[in-house]
């Protein structure tokens, strides 16, 4: 352990895990570029688990946060009405529901993502009356309690340290092969009155897994698990909380399906700058929340309101950022597919959509972890996922340039290379 880092082993708790794979003291960043204390840079290939899509300090929306400053404008504001809420919202309509032709209400949440989830789960269930609820193996949908139950990995389902209820796990698509449609087991049992699973409240599940594993649904698996919940008026809840926001090309992962979801939660990316901000969409039928039934102290950061509403203008009033994500999309898996050809001996998989990539490894499932510490000697930030840590995963900025996402794919070769020298 460096000195630099004595002081966070010494008073932080020791549930702290990214300084663990990433321990430096980081001072400053810019675009997709992260600076130590020591004045060393770094390319992050992270960019915040999904929060950061365009960049670290994008100047657009250090702008607007500084402006609004200076005039002292509102910071916190409960859920009382501000003009830069009203901005926000009407940003929103314009640029986000109303080309997508989504009547959906907003709910401005807690914070975090687990929040959203919270909040869908609960409404889910006084919409509905019914308790249980639907969701996928392989799933992540926060670390609360509510959350944390409809989340599949046992390593964090063992914190919770009581019983995780009212949740039924179904295997997600392609949990059981190519060849299997998952979709055929929920069917079956939702219409055995033996089968022992309650009629759910709702189905909640990610169009792409991002802690999973970046694991895809198929365009015609969600179309199908849409029209199944549909006619038995069973809720649909959209996790967009990491493949959101254009991560995946779209502004909404479950677009590439045509589909309309009930509800859809929404968070990271949300507030562009890294400000914490949730968001939960739901259909108006849906939204039966009694004034004050779910509260939350900071549900409105105003700040946050300012540059997401910054970077919606900015970023999707036009299509020159999706356009610019698909061209990159294509680089990214063409380079990994090489990677893969290259060695045929390790079985590589690579999965995903967009700018949210993985390269999996199942034949050695502690590669994805030795590449990426050999990267980071290297300059570089990535991360891994999936339940065993398999997954190398690929979360670059959406606003990165193409050079340096050579650059960084160029660091992770090397960074295979050393891992198997190892």
């Amino acid at each position: 352990m460096s000195d630099a880092l004595e002081v966070f082993d010494r008073r932080e708790s020791e549930v702290r895990g990214y300084v663990r794979a990433f321990p430096v003291v980081f001072d400053r960043a810019v675009g997709s570029t992260l600076v130590g204390e020591d004045g060393r840079e770094y390319l992050d290939f992270f960019a915040g688990a999904g929060v950061l899509n365009y960049g670290h300090n994008n100047p657009l929306f250090t702008r607007a946060l500084v402006e609004y400053l200076e005039r002292d404008g509102i910071i916190h504001g409960l859920d009382m009405a501000t003009s830069a809420k009203k901005a926000f919202i009407e940003a929103f309509e314009r640029l986000v529901l109303e080309p997508r032709g989504l009547d959906h209400k907003l709910q401005f949440t807690g914070p975090t993502g687990a929040n959203a989830v919270e909040a869908a789960l609960k409404v889910a269930r006084q919409a509905t009356g019914r308790t249980n609820v639907i969701a996928f193996t392989n799933a992540f949908h926060g670390l609360s309690i509510g959350a944390l139950a409809a989340t599949g990995n046992s390593h964090y389902r063992g914190a919770a340290g009581i019983t995780l209820d009212n949740i039924t796990r179904l295997p997600y698509d392609g949990y059981l092969g190519a060849d299997v449609d998952t979709l055929d087991l929920l069917e079956k049992m939702l219409d055995d009155p033996g089968s022992g699973v309650d009629l759910p409240s709702a189905v909640i599940v990610e169009a792409v897994q991002g802690e999973g594993g970046i694991n895809v649904a198929s365009a015609a698996w969600l179309q199908r698990l849409r029209a199944i919940t549909a006619e038995r008026g069973i809720l649909l809840i959209l996790d967009e909380i990491q493949a959101g926001v254009g991560r995946t090309g779209a502004f909404f992962a479950f677009e590439e399906s045509g589909i309309v979801p009930d509800i859809v939660t929404v968070s990271k990316s949300i507030s562009g700058s890294g400000l914490p901000m949730s968001l939960v969409l739901l259909r108006p039928e849906v939204d039966v929340w009694k004034p004050g039934a779910h509260t939350g102290t900071f549900r409105g950061n105003n700040l946050a309101f300012v540059s997401a509403r910054a970077a919606l203008e900015n970023y999707w009033a036009d299509t020159a950022l999706v356009d610019g994500v698909a061209a990159k999309s294509a680089l990214l898996r063409g380079e990994l597919e090489q990677i893969a050809a290259e060695n045929p001996e390790l079985g590589f998989v690579v999965r995903g959509r967009g700018l949210m990539y993985g390269l999996a490894c199942d034949a050695d499932r502690g590669l994805a972890a030795r590449i990426s510490k050999q990267a980071f000697t290297r300059g570089l930030v990535i991360e891994t996922s999936g339940a065993h840590d398999e997954v190398l995963k690929f979360l670059p900025a959406l606003t990165i340039s193409e050079d340096e996402l050579l650059k960084g794919l160029a660091i992770v070769r090397e960074s295979l290379a050393a891992a198997l020298a190892e």
